[in-house]
């Protein structure tokens, strides 16, 4: 898959088919999509290409707001690949660009620029100045250019929508099964595990400690049944989410334990699937009263990943 930098870089092919959008998440809907862009372009033995922006718009239109993501640049390109997209422009969103009008964005960009020839979007996107373009303006003008518009219909789960918002608020209120089902797979954190205070092993209970990312979204505190993968290799866990009160609060952090196994993790690279809440953070009055409720949240992870044998299903 190549990867374009800007305008300037990018080599016209002779039959572009395109998708736009941020697709942070790549969650079902988004690849709903892709898979109509790739076959699209199979059909017109065209080129899939996603057109997409850096920074994310957010950080140019509204600096204040806490921008968190639910998935890393990284995987969201390994994603891109294994859906066979060909190509993934990056735009550089800057003021400039953000103050194109919608007609500048569909000549200047996609007719003059890329070389649209089929351009595939969901029924509410928006583009252009303040978002003022609509899929009525790029019907209206789609033919002079030069490209035929193809409208996705949306996604839903439960009756509703999906879409990245709605998965970034249920992962925040601890709803990773409801966001799983909109993902089409466990929501998962990635990092590397760093020395701890030890105060899980004293307590019969050592656990993996990892630092939890600033720029990505993360699930309410609390306690999880949890998939924890090493090396490619998934092992049932318990992890917790929160300051540790009873110990006095501290830095909020992810602490993973993996259940019926020992393994020796620090300075490894560790990702943690998120499968189920079992509670909310708790304090407790002593340090067996903790130990106690530590040794009942692994007998419930244990029943839930137990009856969990059906992963959710990648679509």
């Amino acid at each position: 898959m190549k990867i374009t930098r800007g305008l300037a870089h990018h080599q016209r092919v002779t039959h572009p088919v395109l998708t736009i959008g941020n697709f942070d998440g790549h969650h079902r809907g988004h690849r709903a999509l892709l898979q109509e862009v790739v076959r699209t372009a199979g059909a017109t033995r065209g080129t899939p290409i996603i057109l997409t922006f850096d920074p994310h718009p957010v950080k140019v239109l509204a600096p204040s707001v806490d921008l968190r993501l639910l998935i890393t640049a990284e995987e969201k390109l390994a994603r891109f690949e294994e859906a066979g997209i060909e190509e993934v422009l990056f735009l550089e969103f800057n003021e400039a660009f953000a103050s194109l009008v919608p007609e500048a964005f569909m000549f200047q960009i996609l007719r003059d620029g890329i070389g649209v020839r089929d351009l595939l979007v969901g029924e509410h996107f928006a583009f252009g100045k303040g978002r003022a373009g609509r899929v009525a303006d790029l019907a209206r003008s789609s033919a002079e250019a030069g490209f035929r518009l193809h409208l996705v219909p949306p996604v839903r789960v439960g009756g509703e929508v999906v879409s990245s918002t709605r998965i970034r608020l249920l992962v925040q209120s601890g709803e990773v099964r409801r966001a799983a089902t909109c993902l089409g797979r466990p929501y998962a954190l990635e990092g590397t595990v760093v020395q701890g205070d030890q105060r899980g092993r004293a307590l019969g209970w050592p656990t993996a400690n990892l630092p939890l990312p600033p720029a990505r979204v993360i699930p309410a505190d609390g306690v999880y049944a949890t998939k924890a993968v090493w090396n490619g290799c998934p092992f049932d866990s318990v992890s917790y989410i929160g300051t540790r009160p009873t110990f006095g609060r501290g830095d909020r952090l992810l602490e993973v334990s993996i259940l019926d196994k020992e393994l020796h993790l620090y300075n490894q690279e560790l990702r943690v699937e998120f499968v189920e809440r079992l509670r909310g953070d708790l304090s407790f009055d002593t340090a067996e009263e903790l130990a106690a409720r530590i040794e009942l949240d692994a007998c419930l992870a244990r029943e839930v990943l137990k009856s969990d044998s059906q992963p959710v299903a990648d679509s």
